[in-house]
Formats: structure tokens, sequence, C-alpha cells
């Protein structure tokens, strides 16, 4: 059903319904998943949130913007708080086209002048624009629209004023016979007897909207029995999310550290998913195919690690995150970038790694060796477009999309905001340090190591490679040459990369975080953000 019937379907029905204040696309999205039927666009909580006061000091094409997306985002009606049409009849009929362009279901605008005053300050006169004008703009709204059911609310200001009932009862029906959809009748007293007293002897000759921001303590079955058609409840999410902005930001500021923070607000996996981010991560399977070539993964996963009891009996691939295992995490990533076919070298405890979605391989001697010895066991699978990965990190899904999508032979994955404390990293230097300025260019690999003093390093390697069918060729070779090294059991993906690139080029993709290494049980905590 379109937009603008469901609106016109609440105004219109014998029951009270109920719409709930929204001031950007998050918000809205909220509000829709929260139940209700349709959105409150409010004029007050879009301007706050801009950090402008409620005086028309936010353009009417800002305030569109605004709207857009929150219509893209959700699917049910929205009634905008057009103030008093940014002007005349002729700006209040444009509104009404360009609202329509962005299916926004309807506008309300208000009796009074532009710019306008906002209803609850107090101390502030509240002049009302005059009947026959304003009756004037309504009928170009109405003339304008292009669909039937867009619906026009006039706001009735004579209570604010001071003006009393019979003003109100005097512009209502002037407003209903210039073609007013709906009329919305405000106060700002505690109590609804000015309410109340509209109804008796509006009797039902249009439909009522009120907004019961002052007067909250009235029971909604009291609406109902008025006769009141829509409840607007108008601007408790931007207030709610001023309160929890300060309490949040004072305790950050007073503690200097998140520690008392981070269990209050919702996991960054809640905002990806507000975001809508697994429907793009289809998208990129549906209309980013890897370049037409099969694409395979090696996950090296043979250590124990040294996370004390927890890695006792399993090895750290399998530590669970959010109720899940690393191993299942990222073959998960993987399924999901259409990568089936997948190696998991397997090590300590192998028992505990079944092989269901994809293929093992053993290193009975991972206690005496490093990766690179894992790796040379699986050197079968570095084939054309291999992805090559540690098993005890996590990133996110963009970082494996763009290096899939990397066509240099060798590629590795760098994060450029790295911390040079902690053990057993490894950093490397590169012929150029990372710029936003280098988007989409290559940059040469110079050397790794854990060694480096801390201004020699560009970033940390991050255990996330990708190699081309020339790529894969020459890692072979090079394995096969280290391996007649007696240390060889002893080497790392360091001297792997060390050793190629005294003859061949390796490229480097820097990324900024996004990825974390499981080296302690504090990173396993902060984990589930990324899971």
């Amino acid at each position: 059903m379109k937009k603008t019937t469901q609106l016109r379907n609440l105004i219109s029905s014998n029951n009270l319904e109920l719409l709930m204040e929204a001031h950007n696309g998050l918000s809205a999205k909220i509000v829709q998943e929260a139940g209700f039927k349709g959105i409150w666009a409010s004029g007050l909580s879009i301007s706050a949130a801009m950090g402008v006061r409620d005086n028309n000091e936010a353009s009417w094409t800002q305030v569109l913007d605004v709207v857009e997306f929150m219509s893209d985002v959700t699917t049910i009606p929205i009634l905008l708080d057009g103030d008093t049409g940014y002007g005349n009849f002729n700006n209040a009929r444009r509104l009404v086209k360009k609202l329509e362009q962005r299916n926004a279901a309807g506008v309300c605008i208000e009796d009074k002048l532009f710019p306008k005053t906002n209803s609850f300050i107090s101390g502030e006169a509240q002049p009302l624009a005059d009947i026959n004008e304003f009756c004037g703009k309504i009928k170009a709204m109405k003339d304008s629209q292009a669909d039937d059911d867009f619906v026009v609310v006039s706001r009735v200001e004579a209570f604010i004023a001071g003006w009393g009932l019979s003003e109100a009862l005097r512009r209502a029906e002037a407003y209903r016979k210039a073609g007013t959809d709906a009329v919305l009748i405000h106060s700002k007293r505690s109590d609804i007897s000015e309410i109340e007293a509209f109804m008796k002897e509006w009797d039902n000759r249009l439909p009522v909207i009120i907004v019961p921001t002052k007067y909250y303590s009235v029971p909604t079955l009291k609406m109902q029995e008025l006769g009141i058609s829509v409840a607007i409840w108008a601007n408790h999410n931007l207030r709610a999310a001023i309160s929890a902005m300060q309490k949040t930001t004072k305790q950050i500021y007073e503690d200097n550290s998140l520690i008392n923070i981070e269990n209050k607000v919702v996991p960054v996996k809640e905002v990806f998913r507000l975001q809508g981010a697994d429907e793009l991560a289809q998208a990129e399977k549906k209309y980013l195919p890897t370049s037409g070539k099969t694409v395979n993964a090696i996950i090296l996963a043979a250590s124990q690690g040294e996370l004390n009891e927890l890695t006792r009996n399993i090895p750290k691939t399998l530590l669970k995150v959010n109720g899940k295992p690393l191993l299942s995490l990222q073959i998960d990533d993987y399924n999901r970038m259409g990568i089936k076919d997948i190696l998991v070298v397997r090590g300590f405890g192998k028992e505990n790694i079944t092989p269901t979605n994809f293929k093992v391989c053993d290193n009975d001697a991972y206690a005496q060796t490093k990766e690179l010895y894992s790796l040379y066991l699986a050197k079968n699978q570095i084939k054309e477009n291999t992805v090559i990965s540690f098993g005890d990190i996590m990133f996110k899904t963009y970082v494996l999309h763009d290096l899939l999508h990397d066509l240099n032979d060798i590629t590795l994955v760098v994060d450029a905001s790295f911390e040079f404390e902690g053990v057993n990293k490894d950093f490397v230097k590169t012929e150029t340090p990372y710029s936003r300025k280098l988007y989409e260019k290559p940059v040469r690999f110079k050397e790794m190591s854990s060694d480096f003093k801390e201004d020699e390093i560009n970033g940390e390697f991050i255990g996330l490679w990708k190699v081309s069918k020339k790529g894969a060729e020459i890692v072979r070779r090079a394995l096969e040459k280290l391996s007649k090294d007696n240390n060889f059991k002893e080497m790392t993906l360091s001297d792997l990369f060390n050793e190629i690139s005294k003859a061949h080029p390796i490229s480097v993709k820097y990324i900024n975080g996004s990825w974390l290494d499981i080296d302690t049980i504090s990173d396993l905590q902060k984990a589930g953000d990324l899971s």
C-alpha cells in the first residue's frame, strides 16, 4: 500500500492512532521497528539535531534532505511538521511537490507567521496568520498534489496564542472549507480541558490530531473517548537521545576511559544492523563477483595459543565470540564472499576441528614449528586467487571484499593505525607511508619484522593476504627454497615475504583498524563488536 494511502487510513480510522517522532534516518528506522504505523518528522527535532533553533533557521531544502533519508529506510508513512509552509502559498505548494517526490505521505502546516516561533517557548508573542491568507495556502497545496491520497493537515494555534475556543473553532472550520484533510488542535495546558472543549463543539467534522506533549499524563483511552483520530508523541526520541549523549559523554570525560560505558551502549554491530550492512554484503556478493575467477582460501590454525585455561584443551581458533568459534566466523565470512574451497591447517587439538564445509591438513609438528611450516604443508593449495589468513584473526567484511578485488600478484593487508606495544607483531615497512590520497593506488612492501623501532614502522600485517596465479608460483618457489634451510621450521611469514621481495614486488593494501588479532582475553572480549 502506498505510504500516502497508509496515512490517509490512519487519520480516517475509527480508533486512536499514534505517530512517533523521528529526526533522521536512524531514528525513523527505530520507530518503524518498534511497531509504530507512522512517523512524525518533527521540525523541532530536525532543527535541534542540526544544532539550530526551531525558528526556520534550517532551510526547507535541508529539512527535505532529512525527510528523504527517513523515507528511504522506512515503509511506513511520514507526516512532516512543515512549520508555516516555509513562506506564502507558492512556497507551500512547491513543498508538497517536493515531498511527493521523496515519497513522504503528508505535511502539517501551522497558522503562524513566517518565520515561526515554537509554540512552547514561554514569554514569546505568538502572532497568527490571516485566516484568508492561510486558507489560500491550503487550497494551493491541495491543488498542487499529484497523489490524491497525499495528506495536508492544518494546525490551529489559537489556544497557543491565547485567543480561546471560539477563535479555534472559527479557524478550524475555515480550514475545513479550504480543503484541509485534518486539523491539528494544539494546546500547551497541562490538562486536556481545551482539547475536550474543542472536540465537544467540533462534532467530528474532520479528523482531529493532537500533540499531548504538555498533557502527557492524560490516558490514551480518554483521547479515544473524545474522538481524537491521531496523537503524536512529538519530540521524545530527540530528548531521549540528548539525555543519553549527555550522560555518556560526561562519564567518558570524567573517567578518561570507556570502561564504565562500553557495556551500557549498544554494540557497534547493532549500528551496522540498523544501517543494513547485511543487505550490502548480499548485494556485493550478487553484483561484485570476483572477476569470474575461482577463489580458494587457506587458514593457518595449527597453534595452541597462550590464553591460559581457555586454550588448555582447544586451539585458539576455536575460542568463541558471541557463541561461535573464531574459525567458524572466518569461514562464514569467506562463504559470504563466494569462497567455498577452504583448507584449514590443523595442529594442536586437531581432533576438535572437524571438517564439515572445509578440508583439513595436519601439522603434527605444531609445537616445534611456526606458521610458515604450516603454509608449506598446504603449498599445493596455493593456486590462482588464493586468500591466506591466520586462524585467530577477525576482520570487517569490507577488508576481505577489497582484497578480493585487488589485481596485484601478492597483496598484504596492513593496518596503518597499529599499536606499537605488544608481542609477536608483524610490523611492516613500505615505500610509501599511509595517506588518504593513496586510495586505490598500489603501495610497495619493503620489509617485515617484529624488531623495528616505532618510527620505522608504516603498519602492522594483520595476517591476511592474497596471491594471483603468478603470485602463487612465486610463493611456492620461495617456499621450496626456504625449506632447504636448516632453520626452516622456525621461520615465519616475515621470512617468506622478505625473501620474495628481493626479486618480486609485494603490494600493500592499507586499512585503519577494522580487524583484531586474538592474543589476550581482552582481545576476545572486544571481538564481539566485529562478529
